[in-house]
C-alpha cells in the first residue's frame, strides 16, 4: 500500500482485500469521519487506525468523500485463481475527484450511470488587462484562460461555479499602491474577500504553464499528457455579468428574488439545458452568436413538424468513458441516439436550416470548429458503426437459454449480464459454445436429478417423507439438488436409486461442504464447469468488443462532443422557445451600436425601447401583470414613492436587457434592444462585518466598478443612490455620479429619494427626468406603477410605515415632524397612470400571484425504436381516414372549397419525438397508435403536455401520434367526437370507443351545422 501511497500522497487510498476496501492510518480516520464507517478492531488507542467498506458499498462511499472535497485512488486486486499463500497482486484501477467520479467496471454494468458535472482547477492572476482566470478539467483534457475581467466578474465565476482546487498567483498580491497587502486600499478586497474564505494555494511564474504542472501533479498525470485550449476570443463579447446584477435578477439562484432561468424555460425542462441557459446569461455571447440564436428560436416557433426528444450526454461523461474504455451497450445507445437526431434535423426540410445554424453557437460553447457537413458526415459514419456492432431493440436473436429441468432464474443471471449488449454476428462461435454447454448441462440434470424428483413424487409419504427439488444456488452459482430423507432404507434396484447413488456433497469455491442438504454429482460438476467457462469466455469476448469500440471513437471524440452539445443547446431553445410563446412574450429587434463618426460626436451610441414591458416573474399570459413602456435614450434621473416601483422597473428593464443580448425571448409587447457591452445593476447593499465595511463602503466599492467599466455602450441601473449615509453629502456625491455617468453617454435608470439633487448645479446635457407616478384617490395619494415624465417628490413614507403595523402614535408624531419642518417645501404630487408592483413591496399588491412552476417530470431517455411495415401502412392508413374525415366535416363548417382547407394536416410525432413549439396554446386533435394497433382520440389545447402524459403510462413510452390543429376549443371537441363515432367504421380499433356515445353528432347522416354539443 505504500508504494501506491507515495505515488498519490494527496489522495485517500482504498486498497481491496477480498470483499473489502480498506484504508490505513489518516486515511482511515477520514473514511470513519466522513463515510460513517466503523473501524476495524474498535477503537484501541495502540493501534494503527484501519477502515473499510464492503464491496457493494464502494460507491456510495466514494460519493461521501468526494462531496467533502476529497480525491480517492482505488487499488484493485488480479481477479483470478492464485498458487496457495501467493500474494495477489494489485493495480491502480482508478481515482475518484471532486466531480470526476469512479468509472472502474462500468462496462459491465446494465444501467445507465449519472454523471456529476465535472469541476475544473481554477487560477486567477493579474495581468495588463485586468484579471485573468484560467479554468483547467482534467477530465475533458481542456482549459481556458479568460483575461481582461474585472474583479466582480472574476468574483461572479468563483461563486456561481464549484471548483476542485484554488490557486492564486502571486501577481494579485501587488496593487497599485505600490504594496503587497491584497485588499487594504480597496483594489482587490471583493476578490480577496471571496478567495480568503476558501481553501487556496499560491502560485507564480507563467500562470497558465504553472498551472498544467499543479494540475498533472495534483491528478498524478503524466508529463506527456496535454490540454487542448478552449478560449473563445472574448472581443465584441459583452463582459460578464457581475455578482450583484446576476443575483438580483435571479440568474444566480438568492433568496426572495424571483429566478430568471425558472422562467425562462419549463418546469420539466432540467439538467444541461438548464446550465447551458444559466451560462450564456452570466456570459452574454457576442452580437454575431446572439443574433444567430434569435434567428434559431424564430425558426423554431414557427416550424409545424414533430421534433427529436434531443438526447442529452455530458461531455465530461462522454470523454472519461471513452477515454477509459468503459462506455456500455447504453451509452453507446445513447451516444447513436445523439448522432441520429442530428441525421433527423439534417433530413427534415424544416430543421434542416436550423441545424446549420446551431453550428456557431455550438462553437462558441465548445470552442470546437466543426464543418455542417463534416458533422453530418462523421455522424452518419459513427452511427453506422455503432449499429454494426451494438444490439439494438429491433434485434431477438440472443435469447437466454431455457430448459424445463433448470430453474429460468438461473441462466438469467449467468447470461443476462453479456447477453443483448454486442450483434451475435461477431460472436458466433461463442453464443454456440455456450448453447452447447448449456445443452450439456440440462442432459447432465436430466440424467442424474430428475429420476431422483419422480422416485419421491412416487414414495411420497403424508407426514415427514422424502423431498427434494433442483434449485439454483445463487451464492455459488450453481444448479443442485437439495433434499432429506430420500436415500431408501432398502435398496430394492428401483427406478431412481442408481442416480441416488451418484450423489455426492456440494462444496463452495473453497472445497467446504455447503450444507447437509445441498448434493450434486461429478456429471453435473463438469457440466456446470463447462458452462461457466463458455459463459466466461463469451463475456469477455463481450467486453473486449465494447472496449475496442470505445477506443475507436475515441478518434471521434470532437465529433461526439459537438453533437452532444449541439443537442443541449437544441434542447434549452425549443424549451425556451415553448415557454416564451406560452408566456405571450416577444422576439426583440436586437441592434449593434452605430459606429459612425456622428454618434461619437453626440455622444450616444444607440436607445432601447420597450413596449409593454412586464415584470419577468409575472406571467403575462394570465393577465396578472401591469405593462410598461420604456423609450431610453439617454440617462433617467428616476424618481418615484415607497412602493411605486422603481425597483421593480430597473430589475424588469435589466432582465429584458439580458434576455435581449442573449438572444433570448424578452416580456414586453415589443422591444428594441441595442447590443449593449455590459449590463450592471446595483439594487442594495448590505455591510459586511468579515471585511469591517459598512453598507455605504460596500455601496461605493460597487459604484466604483460599475463606472470604471461603463462605455457609452452601457447599460446602467443603480436604484436609491448613496442611501446609507448623511443626506446631504449623499445627495452631492450621487449628482457627482450623475455627472459622470452623463458624459460617459451610457443609457441607464439612477433612482433617488434624495430630491436635494434636483437643487444641485449639475452639469447634465443629456439626462432626463423620469417619474413613478401617484394619484389621488379619495383625498389619499396611491401609486400607479407607471413611468411617466416629470418629478415625483411624494415618497409615501407614512403610508407605507402604517401600512406595516408601525404604532399610530409614531406616524402622528412623525405627521406633527414633517409639518413643522418640511411641509413649506412641499410640491404638489404628480398623477400617473398604472404600472407593476414592486416585487419587494408585493403585500402591496395582495390580488397579484406570483407564477407556480407546475410540477417537474423527468422526461426519460429510451431507445429509438425502428418502424416496421405493418406500423407504417397502418399509420398512412389512420392519417388518410383522419383526413378524409376531418376536410369532409370542415367544409360543411366554414362553407369553404377544399383549396382553403390544404393548409390543414396531420402531422406525425414518432417514438422519441416531441410536438414543436407551434402547437402551445393551439387547440388540436390528437390520434395515438398504440402498441397493441389500437387507436384512442382525444383533443387539447397542452399537446406536449398530453403526450407526456400518454408516454408516462406503461407500455406507451414509445407510442407514435397524429395530431390536426384546430381553431378553437369547441371544433377540437366536435372533431375528436367525429373521429371516435366515424373511424371504427372503416375498420379502426378504438380503446375510448364510449367517449362517443355521449355525444350526438359525429354520425355519417350529420354535418356539424345541425349539432349541439353536449359537455
Amino acid at each position: 500500500m505504500l508504494q501506491f501511497k507515495s505515488r498519490f500522497p494527496r489522495e485517500i487510498l482504498l486498497c481491496r482485500v477480498g470483499e473489502f476496501y480498506e484504508a490505513i492510518g489518516i486515511d482511515a480516520c477520514i473514511l470513519v469521519e466522513y463515510a460513517g464507517l466503523n473501524p476495524f478492531g474498535g477503537l484501541r488507542s495502540d493501534s494503527i487506525p484501519k477502515a473499510g467498506c464492503p464491496v457493494m458499498n464502494l460507491r456510495q462511499t466514494l460519493d461521501d468523500l468526494t462531496r467533502n472535497g476529497y480525491s480517492v485512488c482505488i487499488v484493485e486486486e488480479v481477479q483470478g485463481p492464485t498458487q496457495a499463500r501467493a500474494r495477489k497482486k494489485r493495480f491502480i484501477s482508478g481515482h475518484a475527484h471532486p466531480g470526476n467520479p469512479y468509472v472502474f467496471g462500468l462496462v459491465e454494468d446494465d444501467r445507465d450511470f449519472d454523471f456529476p458535472e465535472p469541476m475544473p482547477v481554477v487560477g486567477v492572476s493579474r495581468s495588463a488587462k485586468g484579471y485573468c482566470l484560467i479554468s483547467v478539467l482534467e477530465t475533458m483534457k481542456t482549459y481556458s484562460a479568460e483575461d481582461g475581467l474585472t474583479e466582480e466578474a472574476v468574483v461572479t465565476k468563483l461563486r456561481t461555479c464549484q471548483y476542485h482546487h484554488l490557486f492564486l498567483h502571486r501577481s494579485l498580491k501587488h496593487n497599485s499602491s505600490g504594496t503587497c497587502r491584497w485588499g487594504e486600499f480597496g483594489e482587490g478586497g471583493l476578490l480577496w474577500g471571496e478567495c480568503n474564505a476558501r481553501s487556496f494555494e499560491w502560485f507564480e511564474g507563467d500562470p497558465v504553464n504553472e498551472l498544467m504542472i499543479k494540475v498533472k501533479e495534483l491528478y498524478g498525470l503524466d508529463d506527456e499528457v496535454t490540454f487542448r485550449n478552449v478560449t473563445v476570443a472574448s472581443e465584441n463579447r459583452p463582459r460578464p455579468l457581475h455578482l450583484g446584477t446576476a443575483t438580483q435578477i435571479g440568474a444566480i439562484s438568492t433568496e426572495g428574488i424571483p429566478s430568471l432561468i425558472k422562467v425562462l424555460l419549463p418546469s420539466d425542462c432540467i439538467g444541461l439545458p438548464v446550465l447551458y441557459v444559466k451560462d450564456l446569461l452570466l456570459n452574454p455571447p457576442a452580437y454575431a452568436i446572439a443574433s444567430t440564436i434569435q434567428a434559431i428560436c424564430k425558426r423554431m416557433s414557427s416550424i409545424t413538424c414533430s421534433i427529436p426528444e434531443f438526447t442529452c450526454i455530458s461531455p465530461a461523461k462522454l470523454v472519461k468513458l471513452l477515454e477509459s474504455r468503459e462506455a456500455n451497450h447504453i451509452e453507446f445507445c445513447k451516444i447513436k441516439n445523439v448522432l441520429d437526431e442530428v441525421i433527423q434535423m439534417h433530413g427534415n426540410s424544416e430543421l434542416h436550416e436550423i441545424l446549420r445554424l446551431l453550428i456557431d453557437p455550438t462553437w462558441a460553447a465548445t470552442g470546437l470548429n466543426l464543418d455542417f457537413e463534416k458533422l453530418v458526415e462523421e455522424s452518419k459514419l459513427v452511427s453506422g458503426r455503432i449499429g454494426e456492432v451494438i444490439s439494438l431493440d429491433g434485434d431477438s436473436d440472443q435469447g437466454i437459454c431455457s430448459y424445463s429441468a433448470i430453474p429460468d432464474d438461473f441462466f438469467e443471471m449467468m447470461e443476462s449480464s453479456w447477453k443483448g449488449r454486442v450483434k451475435r454476428i461477431h460472436l458466433n462461435e461463442a453464443f454456440a459454445e455456450v448453447e452447447k454447454a448449456a445443452e450439456a448441462l440440462s442432459l447432465a440434470i436430466t440424467e442424474d436429478f430428475v429420476p431422483i424428483l419422480s422416485r419421491i413424487k412416487a414414495s411420497t409419504a403424508p407426514l415427514g417423507g422424502s423431498k427434494g427439488e433442483i434449485v439454483y444456488a445463487r451464492e455459488h452459482g450453481a444448479v443442485w439438488f437439495k433434499g432429506k430423507r430420500f436415500a431408501p432404507s432398502v435398496w430394492a434396484g428401483t427406478p431412481g436409486e442408481e442416480q441416488i447413488k451418484q450423489l455426492r456433497p456440494a462444496v463452495d469455491s473453497k472445497g467446504k461442504k455447503v450444507g447437509e442438504e445441498w448434493f450434486t454429482t461429478v456429471k453435473v460438476e463438469v457440466a456446470l464447469a463447462r458452462y461457466h467457462e463458455a459463459g466466461s469466455e463469451a463475456k469477455a469476448k463481450v467486453l473486449e468488443l465494447l472496449r475496442g469500440l470505445s477506443a475507436e471513437l475515441q478518434a471521434k471524440i470532437n465529433v461526439l462532443l459537438f453533437a452532444s452539445m449541439l443537442l443541449v443547446i437544441s434542447k434549452a431553445l425549443f424549451a425556451h422557445v415553448s415557454e416564451g410563446r406560452r408566456r405571450k412574450w416577444v422576439f426583440p429587434v436586437l441592434t449593434q451600436f452605430n459606429n459612425s463618426e456622428r454618434a461619437e460626436l453626440s455622444g450616444r451610441g444607440g436607445s432601447m425601447k420597450l413596449v409593454g414591458l412586464s415584470p419577468y416573474w409575472f406571467d403575462a399570459a394570465e393577465g396578472n401583470a401591469v405593462h410598461n413602456t420604456v423609450d431610453m435614450q439617454s440617462l433617467f434621473i428616476l424618481t418615484g414613492p415607497n412602493g411605486g416601483g422603481k425597483s421593480s422597473l430597473l430589475r424588469s428593464i435589466c432582465a429584458a436587457a439580458l434576455l435581449g443580448i442573449c438572444g433570448f425571448m424578452v416580456p414586453a409587447e415589443s422591444a428594441l434592444i441595442p447590443h449593449f457591452d455590459s449590463i450592471m445593476l446595483h439594487l442594495k447593499s448590505y455591510d459586511s462585518p468579515a471585511d469591517g465595511k459598512s453598507s455605504f463602503q460596500i455601496e461605493m466599492s460597487e459604484v466604483r466598478s460599475i463606472i470604471s467599466g461603463a462605455t457609452s455602450r452601457s447599460l446602467v441601473l443603480v436604484d436609491e443612490i448613496c442611501r446609507g449615509t448623511e443626506t446631504a453629502k449623499g445627495t452631492c456625491i450621487a449628482g457627482s455620479i450623475i455627472e459622470t455617468l452623463d458624459s460617459i453617454g451610457c443609457l441607464g435608470i439612477v433612482s433617488t429619494h434624495l430630491h436635494g439633487i434636483f437643487d444641485l448645479p449639475l452639469t447634465t446635457k443629456k439626462t432626463v427626468y423620469k417619474a413613478m407616478e401617484t394619484q389621488y384617490i379619495n383625498g389619499q395619494p396611491r401609486p400607479t406603477w407607471k413611468l411617466t415624465d416629470g418629478i415625483c417628490r411624494e415618497s409615501l413614507a407614512f403610508e407605507t410605515a402604517q401600512r406595516e403595523g408601525v404604532l399610530e402614535t409614531i406616524i402622528r408624531r412623525a405627521e406633527e415632524l414633517y409639518s413643522s419642518v418640511y411641509a413649506k417645501d412641499s410640491c404638489p404630487q404628480h398623477e400617473t397612470e398604472v404600472e407593476l408592483s414592486t416585487y419587494e413591496e408585493d403585500n402591496m399588491l395582495s390580488n397579484k400571484a406570483y407564477e407556480q412552476p407546475s410540477s417537474t417530470e423527468e422526461m426519460s431517455v429510451c431507445s429509438l425504436v425502428a418502424s416496421t411495415n405493418q406500423t407504417k401502412v397502418l399509420l398512412k392508413q389512420v392519417e388518410s381516414a383522419v383526413m378524409n374525415i376531418c376536410q369532409k366535416q370542415l367544409l360543411d363548417f366554414y362553407k369553404k372549397n377544399i383549396s382553403e382547407l390544404a393548409a390543414v394536416k396531420c402531422v406525425m410525432i414518432a417514438a422519441r419525438e416531441q410536438p414543436p413549439p407551434s402547437t402551445v396554446g393551439a387547440s388540436s386533435v390528437y390520434v395515438i397508435l398504440r402498441a397493441d394497433k389500437r387507436l384512442y382520440v382525444g383533443e387539447t389545447d397542452d399537446l406536449r403536455g398530453r403526450v407526456r402524459t400518454h408516454r408516462s403510462k406503461e407500455g406507451m413510452q414509445n407510442a407514435s401520434f397524429l395530431y390536426l390543429l384546430v381553431p378553437g376549443k369547441s371544433i377540437a371537441c366536435q372533431i375528436e367526437t367525429l373521429l371516435i363515432n366515424q373511424l371504427p367504421s372503416q375498420g379502426f380499433q378504438l380503446t375510448n370507443l364510449a367517449d362517443g356515445r355521449h355525444r350526438n353528432f359525429g354520425t355519417s347522416d350529420m354535418s356539424l351545422e345541425n349539432v349541439i354539443l353536449h359537455r
